[in-house]
């Protein structure tokens, strides 16, 4: 009752409201998205008429899977049953579990949807349903879990709407969005916000973030939809939220188009993304190290190790260079160059600003293939953030000819308390034996799930239970 009288005692009065809010669209640039309408003879503004040619892009997605029943692991043990004098058993029957989401679309001609990877992993039907009523079936074109982005592809799609995408750089903090979705599988929900944050990183939620941070209320089933501008233009698409209980607390994640731009176009084209490394390890500069290497400024991303015959020692890269910019745009944190650089495709060169010994220069690489260079533990657990990860040359080590090299452990790092030091040969995940980066990431299907790791070390093998 309190906040409520409050509220009301400072409440300007209504027509001052309304004359305020008609100087706003008369001064804005964006008054063409918020025409007025005539409502009880006063002017208000309004974002249905933007609505109204953005929501039939986005589609409400049905996701059906088959699950199979869980039953006690012992009853698949032969001698547990021969000793108990237990029968054979038939296998579990598999139950069918549907979930919801939501998807854009963003060429109507081909019937390309934009959705994140997570709605539809693992899906055995796919059923797309249009605001106009339609039920579609649809394919699955490609996806990509370290950006948790994928692509469908709608089948017999004719008169469809498809977004404009915008340029999520553009993007201040403060900027008016709405998020457009199918939250709780209510059907398509509209709600609105401005831009908290942007560049959000350290959440853990995907291998490589920039997340825009938005107060626009996104709920389970949001994930997919689309976060517009008020010229009804795709800057995001909406993918989690942060709530301890489950719902909006005003705290909502999108991935901008930057990103997600970049990760469509090769799914269409390849199926899957070919993401490429420098092959350096870095970390963020701080004003510690920037007296120490004599350096003005406070924000940059420090070289600490340059693989050989990587594409950065290639490009004369060297350790200790602090890296300002990635083809003329800040970089501030070590996750803003590894965004950049991972989301540039195989052979694209890429220019660096560099400061090494308190001078500027230029310095252009060729991103190489990611199979040759180290990634971040992240990007296959959670339980692995910490230990820069790379394939194992041959005749590298004489104690092991394949296996994925621990190249290097932050100390207190999840992968360091997990056990993991530098040179360690991780040669089997949950019981899938690995011999490369992509067969370690194809062998964990579940980045929060606990892990077993087989390891040599200096020649000993052992297990270790990651969780």
């Amino acid at each position: 009752m309190f906040e409520k009288t409050l509220s009301m005692k400072n409440k300007p009065s209504l027509s001052l409201v309304c004359v305020l809010m008609l100087l706003y669209l008369a001064f804005s640039p964006v008054h063409a998205a918020l025409p007025a309408v005539t409502a009880e003879g006063d002017a208000l503004p309004s974002l249905a008429p933007m609505l109204e040619k953005t929501s039939p892009a986005v589609v409400n997605i049905a996701i059906e899977t088959r699950v199979r029943a869980a039953r006690n692991p012992l009853m698949d043990d032969p001698f547990f049953r021969r000793f108990f004098n237990i029968p054979e058993q038939q296998r579990p029957a598999e139950r069918r579990a549907v979930s919801a989401g939501s998807g854009v679309i963003v060429d109507a001609r081909e019937g390309y949807v934009l959705t994140n990877a997570h709605v539809v992993k693992n899906a055995d039907n796919i059923e797309v349903t249009l605001t106009d009523g339609r039920e579609l079936s649809a394919e699955l074109v490609g996806v990509d879990d370290e950006v948790d982005l994928a692509v469908l592809k709608l089948e017999d799609a004719e008169r469809l709407t498809q977004i404009a995408i915008a340029d999520s750089t553009g993007l201040r903090v403060g900027d008016f969005v709405v998020a457009i979705g199918n939250p709780f599988g209510l059907g398509q929900t509209v709600t609105s916000g401005i831009v908290s944050a942007l560049g959000r990183t350290g959440l853990g939620i995907e291998g490589y973030e920039s997340f825009i941070q938005t107060d626009a209320s996104i709920n389970p089933g949001n994930s997919g939809g689309a976060l517009v501008n008020l010229n009804g233009e795709l800057v995001g698409i909406n993918t989690a939220i942060l709530a301890p209980a489950g719902g909006n607390v005003g705290i909502g994640f999108a991935i901008p188009t930057e990103m997600a731009e970049n990760v469509m176009q090769q799914l269409i084209e390849h199926g899957e993304v070919r993401r490429g490394m420098l092959g350096v390890t870095i970390q963020d500069l701080t004003a510690e190290l920037a007296e120490a290497f004599g350096v003005e400024r406070q924000r940059g991303v420090v070289i600490t190790q340059v693989v050989e015959d990587s594409a950065a020692e290639k490009a004369g890269l060297k350790s200790g260079d602090v890296v300002t910019a990635v083809d003329g745009r800040p970089v501030n944190r070590a996750a803003d160059l590894r965004n950049k650089v991972g989301m540039a495709p195989v052979g694209e060169k890429v220019t660096l600003s560099i400061l090494r010994e308190g001078n500027k220069r230029n310095i252009t690489a060729v991103i190489s293939e990611l199979s040759r260079e180290t990634a971040g533990g992240e990007v296959v657990s959670k339980f692995l953030e910490g230990a820069n990860l790379r394939d194992l040359r041959k005749g590298e080590l004489q104690h092991a000819d394949t296996g994925v090299l621990v190249d290097e452990v932050e100390r207190g790092s999840p992968a360091w308390r997990a056990g993991l030091r530098k040179g360690d040969v991780i040669i089997n995940v949950n019981r899938q034996d690995v011999e490369t980066m992509d067969g370690l990431r194809k062998a964990v299907d579940d980045k929060e799930a606990a892990l077993l790791l087989r390891v040599n070390r200096n020649g000993g093998v052992f297990f270790v239970v990651v969780r």
